[in-house]
C-alpha cells in the first residue's frame, strides 16, 4: 500500500534543513559487534568546522554511552541522495542518515526502510522543535528529526550593491531587473549560479512557482502528482525572460554550487558576483571561500520578490526540510543520538559551526550573523513555508524538474518542456 503524502501535501510545511547529514552501514545483528553497538554516521560537512563539530558530537555521545561506536564519513553533499538511496536499496543499509523530509521521505518510508520514531522522541525534543517536527511526520508518524531551519532568499554583496548605486533591495521583478542592469553597468558580475549542479538553477524556477502559483495548488500537485495549471508554464516563462535579461555569471552552466572558490558560492564569497539565491546555509559556506575564511562582513538578505500577477503569497518562503532519520534496522542508540544531538547545547553548537539557523527554538538566541537574522525575521512573518520543490515531488519527479530546468537555460526546452518532463515522470510512479 502507497503510504499517504500527508507531509508533502502542505506547502504550510514548517521546515527543518540540515548542512550536516548522515547515515551508516547496520548490521544483520542490528549494529552489535565484539559487544559493542557500532552504527556509520555519514555527513556532508566538508569544512573543517563542520567537521570538527561531528566529531565532537559523536565522541560527546560515545562517553556518555560506553559500548556505542561511531563512524564518521564525509560525502559531498551533490553525491548524498543518489548514494543513500543506493545504499538503502543494496541491503547494506545505513543506520544513520540525511532525510529531506517531504516526498522524498515518504518514498522511503513507503519502501520500508526508515524507523518508526514517533514513541522515540524525547519530550524535551519535541517541545523545542514545535512544529517543524511536522515536516518529518508522514500519516502521523515521525520518520525523522530537523536539526535546522533553513529557508532560501537571495544573499548579496552591500558593498558591490553600493558600488553599483543601488540603494534599497528589491521587492519585485522589476525592481531587481533594474539592479542586475545596474550592476552590469557598474562591471560587475549581478548572480551568481552554480548550474552545474542543477538544484540551484532549479531554485530559481521553484520560487517564480513559489509566486505564481497559490498555496491549494502547490498542495494539489503534491498530492495529484499533476501540474496542469497554468501558473506552473506561467513560472517557467517568467523565468526564462529573466535569463534572457543575462543575468547570471559567465559560464554558469559548468559553474558549481560550492566547491572552492570558482563556485558559485565562492563567487560571492571573493566578491566577484553580487547575488545567489540560496538556503540560509550559505553563509557558513560562503565563509569558509573568503579569503581570510571568516563570514562575509557585508553579506545581506532579501526575500525573493513578487511576481507581478502571481497568485502566491509574496510573504511566502521555501527551503530545505533536511534532518537526519535512523534505517528501520538500526540499534536503538541510533534514536537516542537524534536526541543528543538536539540538546539546546548541542543544537548551539551546531549553529555556530555551521552559521547556520539551528531547529530548536531554544537555541535561536546564539544566532548573530546579520544576514542570518533578517532570513529568521522573513521566516517568522512568512504566510506559509514550502519545502523545495524537488523535495515535495520526491526524488523522481524532482530530478526531472531540476534536469528540465537547466535545459531551458541551456537552450535546449523551454517552459512547456519543464511541465511536460515533470508530467511525464510523475505518470511512471
Amino acid at each position: 500500500m502507497r503510504v499517504t503524502r500527508t507531509v508533502a501535501a502542505s506547502a504550510a510545511l514548517v521546515m527543518g534543513a540540515l548542512v550536516l547529514a548522515a547515515c551508516g552501514g547496520s548490521t544483520d545483528e542490528g549494529g552489535q559487534e565484539d559487544g559493542a553497538v557500532t552504527m556509520t554516521f555519514w555527513h556532508n560537512s566538508t569544512t573543517d568546522a563542520g567537521k570538527a563539530y561531528q566529531q565532537e558530537m559523536v565522541d560527546a555521545f560515545e562517553a556518555e554511552n560506553p559500548g556505542v561506536e561511531i563512524t564518521l564519513q564525509v560525502v559531498q553533499n551533490e553525491e548524498m541522495d543518489g548514494k543513500l538511496q543506493t545504499a538503502l536499496n543494496s541491503g547494506d543499509a545505513p543506520d544513520i542518515f540525511m532525510a529531506r523530509g517531504g516526498g522524498k521521505l515518504a518514498d522511503i518510508a513507503e519502501a520500508g526502510q526508515v524507523m518508526d520514531l514517533t514513541d522515540l522522541v524525547d519530550d524535551s525534543t519535541r517541545d523545542a522543535l514545535g512544529g517543524t517536527i511536522e515536516a518529518f511526520t508522514i500519516d502521523g508518524k515521525v520518520y525523522g528529526m530537523p536539526t535546522a531551519v533553513l529557508p532560501g532568499g537571495i544573499f548579496y554583496s552591500k558593498d558591490l550593491f553600493a558600488q553599483a548605486g543601488i540603494t534599497s533591495t528589491p521587492t519585485t521583478m522589476a525592481e531587481l531587473e533594474q539592479a542586475v542592469a545596474a550592476l552590469k553597468a557598474a562591471g560587475i558580475e549581478p548572480i551568481a549560479l552554480g548550474a552545474k549542479d542543477a538544484w540551484p538553477a532549479a531554485h530559481w524556477y521553484y520560487f517564480y512557482a513559489l509566486r505564481s502559483c497559490s498555496q491549494d495548488t502547490i498542495d494539489q500537485a503534491a498530492k495529484e502528482r499533476s501540474f496542469d495549471d497554468p501558473c506552473w508554464t506561467q513560472a517557467g516563462q517568467e523565468f526564462a525572460d529573466f535569463a534572457a535579461l543575462q543575468p547570471f555569471n559567465s559560464g554558469f552552466l559548468t559553474t558549481s554550487a560550492q566547491q572552492g572558490a570558482g563556485s558559485s558560492a565562492g563567487l560571492v564569497a571573493n566578491h566577484q558576483a553580487a547575488m545567489e539565491l540560496m538556503g540560509a546555509w550559505n553563509p557558513g559556506v560562503i565563509g569558509g571561500l573568503t579569503p581570510d575564511g571568516e563570514p562575509l562582513a557585508d553579506l545581506g538578505w532579501f526575500p525573493f520578490p513578487q511576481v507581478e500577477g502571481g497568485a502566491g503569497d509574496p510573504t511566502a518562503m521555501m527551503g530545505g526540510i533536511d534532518g537526519l532519520s535512523c534505517h528501520v534496522d538500526a540499534p536503538a542508540e541510533c534514536a537516542e543520538f537524534l536526541n543528543f544531538l538536539l540538546r539546546k547545547e548541542n543544537q548551539e553548537g551546531f549553529a555556530e559551526a555551521f552559521v547556520s539557523l539551528p531547529a530548536s527554538k531554544e537555541a535561536q538566541g546564539v544566532v548573530t550573523d546579520p544576514a542570518l537574522q533578517e532570513v529568521l525575521a522573513a521566516y517568522d512573518d512568512a504566510a506559509y513555508v514550502s519545502v523545495w520543490l524537488d523535495t515535495l515531488f520526491g526524488q523522481n519527479v524532482g530530478n526531472a524538474l531540476n534536469g528540465a530546468v537547466v535545459e531551458m537555460l541551456a537552450g535546449d526546452g523551454d517552459a512547456a518542456g519543464i511541465v511536460s518532463a515533470v508530467n511525464d515522470a510523475a505518470a511512471k510512479e
